[in-house]
């Protein structure tokens, strides 16, 4: 006789059909609330940039500039594109580091899906083109990633503090300082955790995910370990000082290349101003940001170059200009680099098949 089944027998063999309907309720949730929160952020940093703006002044600005400057520009972004993919290269512990090819494209795939994606989608996205191009963990890859933005926070607070005695009055100084403190007090904190204990620290975060059917206590203590190599800056005070040396030098390139753009603007301001108005953009890219920034760039620039005085009509089509030169290349070489990949991986499934 057969056997009858009953229907909580058979959601008890199925636990996942009860389950599926509330986690696809939270995720759907937690998506709302991140885009509810970036257009805000869009809406409310684009009224700073737009209010008492003279759009005929504006525009006058915009026809009577040189773009002729763009090119020199242009170059000193590349420049400092070449830079930021080196750092993330020397950001991996020496022996484990993945070859200046691979980091370069998976770079150019982060800049691709920053500026079309919220929320730094880019920083995943560059994650899992590493893990494709040049087969590095995702944990590792993660680490990198984080201290990346340790070391970048850090360096922009630096070079302001360096340079505040030649600088106008910056409103948002003392906002900075007490970033800086508490970025210092964090970044400490780590260290010595990870000086003292290693991996230990680490492991006992990432101990429930043991718990998963996916995931085994080898396999946790491998991320695990991958986490603590990504992290090798912050234990290597050698290792960490070259990290922050090649931040700095690539944030003052980009400076020139903000400064080579104010002379083709006719803003007649000295190579700091473009430094400031670098680190005034690269801060403002710590609170969750829209796609590109649209919105969270140009209220950054203005309000740099408020304090030389700027009229906000002609600094504004200034920022526009910035901005498409710091978007639009990026994305042109980020799909030409996913378009070329996708290419190459069909070629050899083919060859494969033959």
């Amino acid at each position: 006789m057969a056997e009858r089944v009953s229907a909580g027998d058979r959601v008890g063999r199925h636990p996942a059909v009860k389950q599926r309907t509330p986690v696809s309720w939270r995720r759907a949730a937690r998506r709302a609330a991140m885009w509810v929160l970036i257009l805000a952020i869009t809406v409310f940093f684009t009224y700073l940039a737009l209010r008492d703006v003279r759009y005929a002044d504006t525009w006058s600005a915009l026809q009577n500039s040189n773009y002729w400057w763009l090119i020199p520009a242009l170059a000193v972004l590349a420049v400092h594109i070449t830079l930021r993919a080196f750092r993330w290269q020397i950001v991996f512990k020496e022996g484990r580091r993945p070859a200046f090819g691979p980091i370069t494209k998976a770079t150019l795939v982060g800049y691709l899906f920053n500026s079309i994606l919220p929320a730094r989608a880019g920083e995943a996205a560059r994650i899992l083109a590493l893990k494709q191009y040049a087969g590095t963990s995702y944990s590792e890859g993660t680490a990198t990633v984080v201290v990346e933005r340790v070391f970048d926070v850090l360096s922009l607070l630096v070079i302001l503090f360096v340079m505040a005695p030649w600088l106008p009055h910056v409103s948002w100084l003392r906002s900075a300082e007490l970033l800086a403190l508490g970025l210092a007090i964090v970044l400490a904190c780590a260290i010595a955790v990870i000086a003292r204990y290693g991996e230990r620290p680490i492991l006992w975060a990432m101990r429930p995910l043991a718990r998963l059917r996916f995931f085994d206590r080898e396999r946790v203590e491998q991320m695990a370990a991958n986490v603590v190599h990504g992290l090798e800056s912050l234990r290597n005070v050698r290792h960490g000082l070259v990290v922050f040396a090649v931040t700095t030098v690539s944030w003052l390139v980009l400076g020139v290349c903000f400064w080579l753009m104010m002379i083709g603007f006719h803003l007649h301001l000295s190579v700091l101003a473009g430094v400031l108005v670098t680190v005034a953009i690269g801060l403002s890219f710590i609170v969750p940001s829209p796609p590109a920034g649209v919105g969270l760039f140009e209220a950054a620039g203005l309000a740099a170059l408020s304090s030389y005085g700027i009229a906000k009509s002609h600094a504004l089509a200034y920022v526009l200009v910035l901005h498409v030169m710091n978007v639009l290349p990026l994305i042109i070489a980020g799909a030409v680099v996913l378009g070329l990949e996708a290419r190459r991986t069909r070629r050899s499934r083919s060859l494969a098949t033959a």
